[in-house]
This record gives C-alpha cells, structure tokens and sequence, in this order.
C-alpha cells in the first residue's frame, strides 16, 4: 500500500519542479582580443549609460498566452562598463574622470524574442550599441547592431539563451573596442 502513495506524491512533487520557470537569465560578457591602439599615455573619460525603455532581455511568445519577460540576474549597464572600461585600458588608454576627451557607450537596445510552438523555438537576438565620443571641438558618433538568430527542437533552454546573447555581445563589444575610426577620433588633439 506503501508503494502507490509513494509514487503518486513523488509524481506531484516532480510535476511542481517542472513547473518552476526561471524569472532571470544570467549575462556574462567578456573582454576578447584588443588591439593595443596607443603608445602615448592618453586619458579618456568612459561613461556607459542604459537607454533601454524596458529592463527585459528576453521576451518568450507561446501560442496565444501572455509573453513572459526575462530579466537579466545583474544590471546589464554595470557589466559592460566593465569590459568597456577594461577594453579602453587594454588599447593603451588611461581612464580619467576629468579627461576632456570622452567616450559614451550607449546601450540602446538588447532583446531577444523567443517564439515557441510545438515541436521547437526560434530565438531572435538584436544589439544595438551608440557609441559618442567627444573631444574639445568635435564629437563622433556611431551606431554598431548585432543580430543573431538560434532555433532549436523542443522549449527554449536558459543556458543556451545566455550563451548565445554572451556570444553576440562579445562580438559587437570585440567590433567596437577594435575599430579604428573610433580610436583615430580619441587620439586627435
């Protein structure tokens, strides 16, 4: 008599874990490869801002139900600031708060839509990074977008979510803090 209670409270307490969906999602960009830029010791002020409307990265559609929006684990500003600043020292730069030449990151925009059916998911990813930078007498301006598109069988996996927004996010960090009109903006007097 034992075994059938045993089986039905196991199935109910399986069921409930099943049910648990995750309300985050962790992001984790890093720095890649960056091109030393500079040899002279040249200060910059770095400032990266969020411009987003919304705090959710990831908006899931199934069918007819109401989209859940994921947000991420840790504010995303904070984190690219970091591989932002790193990227700049890494060029040969110097941050200074009081340099009269600046560079803005601006984070306009970073979603991804999931649409889930039946038999799988597609997941569709889009970066758009504003990039200003200012010296005495001039400012730069450029905008850098990343897209990417992953599908896969069955419900959309967490993990491979956050690995394919880290991916897009390491590249367009990688494009920006490598391109060479921004660093030939930085370094004129």
């Amino acid at each position: 008599m034992k075994s059938p209670v045993f089986i039905l409270l196991a199935a109910l307490g399986l069921s409930a874990c099943a049910s648990h969906q995750p309300t985050h999602i962790a992001l984790n960009p890093s720095l890649g490869a960056v091109a030393p830029q500079t040899s002279m010791a040249t200060q910059v002020h770095v400032e990266t801002i969020d411009t987003r409307k919304a705090n959710f990265i990831v908006r899931i559609h199934n069918g007819d139900d109401a989209a859940r929006l994921i947000s991420p684990s840790e504010p995303v500003r904070q984190q690219l600031d970091k591989v932002f600043r790193q990227g700049i020292s890494e060029a040969g730069y110097s941050i200074s708060s009081s340099s009269f030449r600046t560079v803005q990151f601006q984070l306009d925009n970073l979603l991804t839509d999931v649409t889930e059916t039946t038999f799988g998911y597609e997941a569709k990813t889009q970066v758009t990074i504003n990039v200003v930078a200012t010296n005495r007498t001039q400012e730069f301006t450029k905008i850098y977008k990343g897209r990417g598109t992953l599908t896969g069988p069955f419900n959309s996996d967490f993990a491979t979510l956050e690995l394919d927004i880290n991916k897009l996010l390491d590249k367009l960090t990688g494009e920006i803090l490598n391109d060479a009109e921004l660093h030939q903006f930085i370094q004129q007097q």
